[in-house]
């Protein structure tokens, strides 16, 4: 992906308080400055923003992941959403690369709340004309949505890395059923057979998971694990079981590195050869695992679909050449 050339001078890019190292990226690679920010807590933890420049009439795009702690970065991203819309700016893009909340995008018993879809309507009450996310945990979730929502996929970028390796005797393995369609992104451009675990979630909130079958080869191969989260690590109960099961080695790629409670401890196993993921959050020194976890840059993808969405251009150009097609 080439830097853009030019761009005229109604877009403004907003950063939050999230990752603002993937935000600079964005604006290196679109060679638009950040537009001026502040953000404070009041002495009741309530959050504060001033957009300390004019933004009326602009084409504005806030880039604000809402990882961990989410609600604290969900209501940043909402405060700044309504801040833009009262500044008189023409259009707001929410540009979200972790959509928190996701995983909860349907009951999975009784009286449970479909949040994925509550903050899907707060983003839109707030003013933002458009989302932009990346591998959402259900490609479902764009239908949760009111306004144009632009669902993108890290698949090539992370792809792109085995690629790089010429990993010839490797298996492309979906971490459950859910997740065989993403996988297949990853075949199409590895051209490497596929295998699917099954694994069974129990428990409030499917907690508690349990392994039993593999669906595939992987005897004497390299095993990728593809995901689109990774949050407590129980995903190295996978590459336990691939070892088990003859694996050469196990890798994983996965595009949101959350890596909350144990993660960091259990990625250091063995068993484990490297994480490959993406800086759609922030990921900081003490959480790379001894050099096990290493990121790729998503800011030059953004930087495009950013361009692309102002100039009016269709967004899926950026993924055809990579013959991969919506939804994920």
């Amino acid at each position: 992906m080439s830097p853009a050339k030019s761009l005229n001078g109604d877009l403004k890019i907003i950063s939050g308080s999230s990752n603002p190292e993937l935000s600079g990226e964005i604006s290196e690679y679109l060679k638009v400055p950040l537009s001026e920010i502040s953000i404070s807590k009041f002495a009741d933890s309530e959050t504060h923003v001033q957009i300390e420049e004019s933004v009326r009439g602009k084409d504005v795009y806030i880039i604000q992941p809402t990882c961990p702690p989410v609600n604290e970065n969900l209501m940043e991203l909402l405060i700044t959403v309504d801040a833009c819309r009262r500044a008189s700016a023409r259009q707001i893009t929410a540009v979200v690369p972790y959509y928190g909340y996701a995983r909860q995008d349907h009951k999975s018993t009784g009286r449970e709340p479909i949040s994925a879809k509550l903050v899907a309507d707060l983003i839109a009450t707030s003013g933002a004309d458009r989302v932009v996310s990346v591998d959402l945990h259900a490609a479902a979730i764009q239908g949760f949505f009111n306004i144009p929502m632009d669902h993108l996929t890290a698949v090539p970028i992370l792809a792109g890395y085995f690629k790089k390796k010429e990993f010839k005797n490797a298996v492309i393995v979906a971490p459950d059923a859910g997740r065989a369609k993403l996988a297949e992104k990853y075949t199409d451009i590895l051209q490497l057979p596929l295998a699917v675990m099954a694994k069974r979630r129990k428990g409030t909130g499917g907690k508690d998971l349990q392994l039993y079958n593999i669906m595939g080869e992987v005897k004497g191969k390299t095993a990728i694990v593809i995901d689109d989260v990774i949050t407590s690590g129980s995903i190295t109960q996978h590459a336990e079981m691939l070892i088990e099961a003859g694996a050469e080695e196990v890798y994983l790629a996965i595009t949101h590195a959350i890596l909350a409670d144990k993660a960091i401890e259990r990625l250091k196993s063995p068993v484990v050869k490297a994480l490959i993921t993406t800086n759609t959050v922030k990921i900081p020194k003490e959480k790379l695992a001894g050099g096990k976890v290493k990121i790729l840059s998503i800011a030059p993808m953004l930087g495009q679909v950013i361009q692309y969405i102002h100039q009016n251009k269709s967004v899926s150009q950026v993924f055809l050449k990579e013959k991969i097609v919506f939804p994920v």
